[in-house]
């Protein structure tokens, strides 16, 4: 009987550790950047695929994010901009971070890209590279402090 329960104790715990540790390798997949004032080089650029297989309200974006980026300190100003780098895509960046969750679509003002600039305060952000279309395309995602 004793064993019986000795048994059970250690089910749970390892249970729970697979299970964290199986999350942890979904973020593994995310190429990770932290940012930090002044950083360099200026802009930081990273490229994947755009899409997913979860629709949503930002397009068909990935069940990982495709980007993580850790804010090490509060910054009066970042931009990030998503770009198509081939094909016929319509790239969305959905950002879930420390101030929310937020969809950015492209429109005229970013030069038909979708951006985010303005005041991000420290933490770590989950970028979700989506697509309007069907599909995953090649995207480039620029960081930059530097304003247009």
């Amino acid at each position: 009987m004793k064993i019986h329960i000795v048994l059970k104790s250690l089910l749970v715990p390892t249970g729970l550790a697979m299970g964290i540790l199986v999350s942890s390798a979904h973020l593994a997949n995310a190429q990770q950047v932290k940012i930090s004032p002044n950083f360099q080089p200026d802009p930081i650029t990273l490229t994947g695929k755009s899409g997913g297989s979860n629709k949503s309200n930002c397009g068909n974006i990935p069940s990982t994010p495709s980007q993580v980026i850790e804010v090490t300190e509060s910054l009066p100003y970042l931009r990030v901009t998503v770009e198509n780098t081939g094909g016929s895509g319509q790239p969305t960046l959905q950002i879930d971070g420390p101030g929310g969750k937020y969809c950015v679509l492209a429109d005229n003002y970013s030069g038909g890209k979708p951006e985010m600039t303005g005041f991000w305060k420290a933490g770590i952000y989950n970028l979700f590279i989506g697509e309007l279309s069907q599909g995953q395309h090649n995207y480039t995602l620029s960081i930059s402090q530097q304003k247009k």
